[in-house]
């Protein structure tokens, strides 16, 4: 299954994935709209002035966030873990649990993540589509735990 990667040597920390993706899942009509917004990823770029990396759900075929959701909101769906806004009661568990830092509340307190764009028509993830520096990657590797 493909899935997002980062190399990190590339990414610049210029945050560019996460405003694509904010706006890929926002249903607004221009990027400009999202100005002086403050917006709310399924990407997350991580780092310091040495070395600076997206942190995006890795999709794991063994997903303690799944098994972990009191409200049974997280599932897997086509090898994609998808997030059930409708049951999730922003507990955070799955925040605590993920060991990659992946979930994150929306405005709401409704947990979020990365679902591959597969909603939004993209094609591929918006966040590869929009990094400058193709330090995002959308690619067929191994298997993730």
């Amino acid at each position: 299954m493909k899935r997002v990667y980062v190399n990190e040597e590339w990414c610049l920390g210029c945050h560019l994935c996460e405003y694509n993706c904010a706006f890929a899942n926002s249903n607004l009509l221009e990027m400009a709209d999202l100005k002086g917004k403050k917006i709310f990823p399924r990407i997350h770029v991580e780092g310091d002035d040495k070395i600076t990396f997206a942190v995006s759900c890795r999709h794991c075929q063994d997903p303690i966030c799944v098994k972990s959701c009191i409200a049974h909101a997280l599932s897997i769906q086509d090898d994609v873990i998808k997030v059930d806004q409708d049951r999730c009661v922003g507990c955070l568990t799955c925040v605590l649990v993920c060991p990659y830092g992946a979930l994150a509340p929306n405005e709401k307190g409704i947990m979020q993540k990365c679902e591959l764009c597969l909603e939004n028509k993209c094609g591929q993830p918006a966040c590869v589509t929009g990094c400058p520096n193709h330090a995002i990657v959308y690619e067929e590797r191994g298997v993730i735990a």
